[in-house]
């Protein structure tokens, strides 16, 4: 594989998650646009992301996803995040990028494995990514 940098494994890391999170609302049985949205956001946004990657770094990741996610985590961004503050959204780009490349290395058990743990921790603190959603 070639070598990406952090920012271009999460460019596509964010397309796969989102896709993967919006099959997983449509499963959960919400088939308007509106609710879906709603829905997909709370597992999409920036806090949720870095909450359940804390929790994959501490718990889940092999040391190589280890490595990538600090690849994608310590990469400068060219732009500022506009709805979270600079490490949540480097914690959510360090996520992305570890689903980048897995997806990239077509490690789909793997993903699934990440994305069910990732959902789980979302949903067992969904108190705290309502709060960010609503300031």
């Amino acid at each position: 594989m070639i070598l990406y940098n952090g920012l271009t494994l999460a460019y596509i890391g964010d397309a796969y998650y989102e896709l993967w999170i919006r099959d997983y609302c449509l499963q959960k049985g919400d088939t308007l646009v509106r609710d879906l949205h709603k829905r997909a956001i709370l597992y999409t946004q920036a806090t949720a992301q870095a909450l359940a990657a804390n929790k994959l770094v501490e718990e889940f990741y092999s040391e190589a996803e280890i490595s990538i996610f600090k690849r994608g985590r310590n990469h400068s961004a060219t732009h500022k995040p506009k709805n979270a503050d600079v490490q949540t959204y480097n914690k959510s780009t360090g996520f992305e990028a570890v689903i980048g490349y897995l997806y990239l290395e077509k490690k789909f058990d793997r993903l699934e494995a990440i994305f069910n743990f990732a959902v789980q921790v979302i949903e067992e603190n969904k108190e705290k990514v309502l709060v960010n959603l609503e300031e």
